[in-house]
């Protein structure tokens, strides 16, 4: 059990350095979402951690992995968007720092001569002991003013000081996150092969199923077949989630890049939508739903066909990774694979710090939903946040 609480170290440094940035950079106090996301990560990841010290067989170890997984990747994600801003802030204050150059030159050579000015000096005046005390009541409404100036520049200074101290800092904090998602994925894997107690509606026949593709040339096409690739009957079910349409979440955390209907580059449209996610991010059944299908398809990449209920089909596709069998029903949130790609280095994402949201998100994911064989707007079935869900 130790190697596998191991793996949330790194979770905690990161979770403290995104609320570091959250309150270091002015802007974030207002909104505060960098922090809010971290403290939720917190809270998250720890509930998994109690949740795999007690998880008894591979079906609890895959929900306790799987939470594990969406920690991370909610830590992750919010740590990007505090660098984010923190790169945006000190951005700000260099570029106060260039235009105000002149004056910064004028306000220190006059604090200069202030104070290296020998006493009897200053109280010499060409028109004498009169223009001496009007020079000094002048100085003395100068010099509070030249002092909030310098304090001011000073503050700002030290603050572009911390902002980079903290991104300096960030790199760490970063690979320790991203060596604990990558254990984590690992073990989930391992876990997911272990599973044996999950029901089933029925065994997937090679042969038939080999057949099945090699004759179809359209997903319409291979839909309508799904019964051929089973082993016998497959037993009915009155699953019923019409109730959710409209609300169920993502099958991965990302953005839409492109609606139901609409044209790619190529003029191409297609019957679903294009959501944009991070490399490796986590793919999961929306809803309790059977696996009628896993593996490559035609054009699609690895494909995984979910059905939450009879005469609806959840297309997925786009996978790296593909978890689970054909058959069996799983509950709502499990893992049915993985987006594919690279993390990126450590210093790719410092880099991209200073860009705005959703430049990280290199993969895609295609959804499509069909009823009676026919596809319908994804909309009809999922919600998105304006925030990247």
């Amino acid at each position: 059990m130790r190697s596998r609480l191991a793996i949330f170290g790194g979770g905690g440094h990161l979770v403290l350095l995104v609320l570091a940035c959250a309150l270091v950079v002015k802007g974030v106090q207002a909104s505060g979402d960098p922090a809010r996301a971290a403290q939720a990560a917190a809270s998250q990841l720890e509930t998994a951690t109690i949740a795999l010290q007690q998880a008894e067989g591979a079906r609890d170890r895959v929900a306790a992995l799987t939470e594990t997984i969406r920690a991370y990747e909610a830590g992750l994600a919010a740590m990007r968007d505090g660098l984010r801003r923190v790169a945006q802030r000190e951005s700000q204050l260099a570029a106060q720092l260039k235009a105000r150059e002149n004056d910064v030159a004028d306000l220190l050579g006059v604090l200069q001569t202030i104070e290296t000015s020998p006493p009897p000096v200053l109280m010499l005046h060409p028109a004498g002991p009169l223009g001496a005390a009007r020079s000094a009541m002048t100085l003395a409404e100068v010099t509070p003013a030249l002092q909030s100036r310098a304090t001011a520049l000073r503050r700002d200074l030290e603050e572009v000081q911390t902002l980079r101290l903290l991104q300096q800092s960030a790199a760490n904090t970063l690979q320790d996150g991203l060596n604990g998602v990558q254990d984590a994925r690992v073990q989930l894997s391992a876990a997911i092969a272990d599973r044996t107690d999950l029901p089933r509606r029925f065994t997937q026949d090679p042969v038939r199923t080999a057949i099945l593709i090699s004759s179809t040339e359209t997903l319409s096409g291979f839909a309508s077949g799904l019964a051929e690739i089973a082993e016998g009957e497959i037993a009915t079910t009155d699953a019923d989630v019409s109730t959710l349409r409209g609300a169920l979440p993502l099958p991965v955390e990302g953005l839409v890049l492109r609606g139901y209907g609409d044209k790619d580059a190529a003029g191409i449209a297609r019957p679903g939508w294009l959501v944009a996610a991070r490399p490796r991010a986590l793919v999961a059944s929306p809803t309790a739903a059977t696996i009628r299908y896993q593996g490559p398809l035609l054009d699609l990449g690895n494909v995984v066909i979910l059905e939450p209920q009879s005469d609806t089909l959840f297309v997925l596709s786009g996978l790296a990774e593909v978890y689970g069998a054909a058959g069996e029903v799983i509950p709502a949130g499990t893992p049915v694979g993985l987006m594919g790609g690279k993390n990126p280095e450590i210093g790719t994402i410092l880099s991209l710090s200073g860009e705005g949201a959703g430049t990280d998100r290199t993969e895609t994911l295609y959804i499509e939903v069909r009823m009676d064989n026919s596809p319908v707007d994804p909309e009809t079935w999922f919600r998105t946040d304006k925030d990247g869900n």
